[in-house]
């Protein structure tokens, strides 16, 4: 004989297993095929040391992609790491600005202090975007935005490696 406890259990058990099944069925993106694109971007015949890479679509429609620049090299991310892009012609987005990340840690911290926020888990944006205004490129400032950037490329429906070579 079953006690009640025990029917609860079993009742959730059969009941969770599907659910369970839906859940990882869904789980998936539906948001269509994307290509890896990777590749490296230079700066006066040097690699560009460290940035972001933004592939901004020429369609409205569109979805963009983008990635961190290490050591030159970057890897384009739509939805999950490293996933690439959609196939389409892209506006390309260089920013190689650097904040002090560790002045605006120390700016958040006395911000929390003095607001007596115990547990800040997110820098204000006032914070952030005061850091953001300060920091420089080590690029030309066209390359900031998809209106000024002069870089156009096209993804095509294969992977595909993009090099790109800043110029003044």
């Amino acid at each position: 004989m079953m006690t009640q406890g025990r029917c609860t259990r079993y009742l959730l058990a059969l009941l969770g297993g599907p659910a369970l099944l839906i859940v990882m069925a869904c789980g998936g993106d539906d948001l269509g095929s994307r290509y890896p694109v990777s590749g490296r971007v230079t700066y006066k015949e040097a690699p560009v040391e460290k940035g972001t890479i933004t592939f901004v679509p020429e369609d409205t429609e569109g979805r963009g992609a983008s990635g961190q620049i290490v050591n030159g090299s970057y890897s384009l991310t739509t939805h999950s790491p490293g996933d690439g892009a959609f196939p389409g012609k892209y506006t390309v987005v260089v920013d190689t600005r650097q904040k002090d990340e560790a002045a605006e840690k120390a700016a958040a911290e006395k911000f929390a202090k003095e607001k007596k926020i115990e547990g800040l888990m997110v820098i204000p944006q006032e914070i952030q975007a005061k850091f953001a205004a300060k920091a420089k490129p080590s690029t030309p400032l066209k390359y900031l935005s998809a209106q000024s950037s002069d870089l156009k490329t096209t993804v095509p429906e294969h992977s595909v490696t993009l090099n790109f070579d800043l110029k003044d």
